[in-house]
């Protein structure tokens, strides 16, 4: 590998992700955040696409097992297959909790938000640390549970605060942040009303002021527009019960 600057780490981490090493460039990522008094828009991007992948698919794989467990109670609670789901179930618990503490404690602390000087990528990283709190409520329980939604909770409002006085209504940043933080009521929180509440009035608030908005970020927030909308729509379903399949869940920003 090249020397560890930045400009070496953000090529190696480019060239992870094209060859799907996603646990190697969260890695280099890593090293870029203790690196830079502050990271760009690509590297911040880098960070995220990272670290959503590294958790992704064991989220998904927590979810699935989740189900097969409930089934499994209810048919036989004493059978084998029961004992080895949870086992399983509480192997992806304990990856989950490395990974993203790994990314809560490591990167995201708070000598590295300090460094932070611009008001979008305070939002970024705010939201961010949200989203992987929220991750974690996912799966814990009790006290545990408890501890976690306080933090992604803590983490989204003080990132909505901002992006209400410093970012525009379309910044994709914001609606990202919007989309997410209405999926934590809805999912975590288990407050319909406050989830669609709040994705319902960026949908609106958004719409009518798309076309004043640059190019570059017109696909990105007609995207997550979309993803409000779909939501809403999924939220409004009187039948609507989720479930393992992915067209039962809400959508989240695509660099949640």
């Amino acid at each position: 590998m090249a020397e560890d600057s930045v400009e070496s780490l953000v090529s190696n981490a480019r060239i992870a992700e094209q060859g799907e090493r996603y646990e190697d460039m969260a890695n280099f990522m890593r090293q870029v955040a203790k690196k830079s008094d502050e990271m760009n828009s690509e590297q911040r991007n880098l960070l995220s696409v990272a670290y959503k992948n590294v958790v992704g698919s064991r989220r998904t794989a927590l979810r699935i097992l989740s189900s097969i467990k409930e089934k499994e109670e209810r048919r036989d609670p004493d059978g084998y297959k029961l004992k080895t789901v949870i086992e399983y179930k509480l192997k992806l618990e304990a990856e989950l909790d490395e990974m993203c503490l790994d990314l809560l404690d490591t990167v995201l602390d708070d000598d590295f938000l300090e460094k932070v000087k611009s008001q979008d990528s305070k939002v970024f990283f705010l939201k961010m640390k949200g989203d992987y709190y929220r991750y974690m409520a996912e799966y814990k329980e009790g006290d545990a549970v408890t501890k976690v939604c306080e933090s992604a909770n803590d983490c989204y409002s003080k990132a909505w605060g901002l992006a209400e006085k410093e970012l525009n209504i379309c910044d994709p940043i914001r609606l990202g942040l919007a989309l997410n933080y209405s999926v934590f009521y809805y999912e975590i929180m288990n407050n319909k009303d406050m989830a669609c509440q709040l994705a319902k009035k960026a949908n609106e608030d958004a719409s009518g002021e798309m076309e004043a908005l640059q190019e570059s970020d017109y696909k990105d927030s007609s995207l997550i527009i979309q993803l409000l909308r779909d939501n809403l729509s999924l939220w409004s379903t009187p039948e609507h019960v989720d479930g393992e399949d992915p067209d039962d869940l809400p959508k989240e920003d695509i660099d949640a």
